[in-house]
């Protein structure tokens, strides 16, 4: 049986990590590092336990079930051809991958063009050379080593090392008092920061672009490509966690200085203080790899995803689809896109993440059929109704019932909904087996 050795197991973990590290990953942490302050330590391991913990937790349940479709059907069988379509749609087309074009012009790119230019037509060029080059890199997904781990992975890994490097050596500042939102429950407010990365419903997708990778390298045994599937996750989350620790760090040492609207602004503080206007276009690389390598990932796995639901329609057809409609949603600007995103994630995050719980136990409650549809049916409710509020949506009773729950200040009533279900499902499973064992 045939191993993957140690060189292809970090050309995978790059290429796995370069495939969750976009432009949000970038932006999120600095302004976390900024907001919070001296609060930065608590409010970084809320979102490192969200940003980097449930994604590796994620590519391990993905690696035992075999895809996410398998996983969400022990929920029912229904649910899981429609939760897989809804997170693949999310992470896709509709919201993840046409921000990944839409971020870095805004972010990077406009500031650097003269005032006279149309910003409306500069977004079509550049988003239609953005997503061409992004379906070029994706033609070939099992090549996904060669083209991201070898080469713009590392690239990218050594422009953050070195501005952080930079600002060792040249201290910014130091950490002040937080903001109002970080200054009490810093914790819960990283955890909640952690949802934006998308991190951990990506997780449940690339999964199948891990596999195929591995495959690619000659190991066909399940086994094996389930323990190197597990091994490049772990290892890609704690190159994730080093880059977030950085990035928080580096934001923290700005916490003095006036906030910006975003995380973009506050990361090209850091770089233009370090290196003057040059660092501008140190800054326009940055994000254009973090976004390039991401949307690969997400183009490549959705298109695998959708090809094997589809036998008339292959691989390369739902490639160039989904290119071109992401292209043509990323034209509508990055505030449109985020106005829609943050509500959807709010709603289905917490699915995803007490999906991912229970598939890690799923061996010792493999024979009770309750646990699942309890637990995330309740959670999803919860949830929508939870975000539905906050959208100024309230339902006359039920509104005013979650609001009485622990954590629902927080927006985290989801928690103790989904502990107290997976409880009386385990009760309701040993009552109905006492009953069957009297008759």
């Amino acid at each position: 049986m045939k191993k993957c050795s140690k060189k292809n197991l970090i050309l995978l973990s790059l290429t796995l990590f370069s495939m969750f590290f976009g432009a949000g990953n970038l932006i999120f942490p600095p302004f976390l590092g900024q907001n919070a302050g001296t609060q930065s330590l608590p409010a970084l391991i809320g979102f490192l336990i969200t940003a980097v913990g449930f994604p590796v937790l994620g590519i391990a349940v993905v690696s035992r079930f075999n895809g996410l479709d398998v996983l969400a059907q022990k929920v029912h069988a229904g649910f899981g051809l429609f939760f897989a379509v809804l997170i693949y749609l999310s992470i896709g087309p509709l919201l993840a991958t046409p921000r990944t074009a839409t971020l870095p012009f805004e972010m990077a790119i406009l500031p650097l063009l003269p005032e006279s230019t149309s910003p409306q037509l500069s977004l079509l060029l550049f988003t239609s050379i953005f997503f061409l080059i992004a379906w070029l890199l994706s033609r070939n997904p099992s090549k996904l080593i060669d083209r991201l781990g070898k080469l713009l992975t590392p690239t990218l890994l050594v422009l953050i090392v070195a501005v952080f490097a930079a600002a060792l050596m040249h201290p910014l500042g130091q950490p002040a008092l937080p903001q109002p939102d970080y200054a009490s429950g810093p914790l819960i407010k990283g955890f909640l920061e952690g949802y934006l990365t998308m991190d951990a419903l990506a997780a449940l997708n690339f999964g199948i672009v891990v596999s195929l990778n591995i495959r690619a390298l000659g190991i066909d045994d399940d086994q094996e490509v389930m323990s190197t599937s597990m091994k490049a996750g772990c290892l890609a989350g704690l190159i994730l966690a080093v880059i977030y620790i950085m990035l928080t760090l580096l934001g923290t040492s700005l916490s003095g200085m006036p906030i910006g609207a975003n995380g973009a602004q506050t990361l090209t503080l850091a770089v233009t203080s370090l290196f003057g206007e040059s660092g501008r276009w140190v800054m326009a690389l940055i994000f254009l790899l973090a976004c390039m390598t991401t949307c690969v990932g997400l183009l490549t796995s959705c298109s695998e995803f959708f090809s094997s639901l589809t036998p008339k329609i292959n691989y390369s057809q739902w490639l160039l689809f989904l290119t071109l409609f992401a292209l043509g949603v990323s034209n509508f600007g990055l505030s449109a896109i985020l106005s829609i995103s943050v509500p959807v994630l709010n709603m289905i995050y917490p699915m995803a993440l007490v999906l991912i719980l229970l598939g890690l136990g799923d061996p010792l409650y493999r024979d009770n059929r309750l646990i699942y549809p309890l637990t995330v049916f309740s959670t999803g409710v919860v949830s929508v109704l939870t975000e539905l509020d906050t959208l100024g949506l309230r339902i006359p009773g039920l509104t005013q019932l979650l609001e009485n729950l622990p954590l629902a200040s927080q927006s985290l009533s989801w928690i103790c909904v989904a502990i107290v279900m997976f409880g009386l499902s385990l009760i309701f499973s040993q009552l109905i087996k006492v009953k069957k064992f009297h008759k």
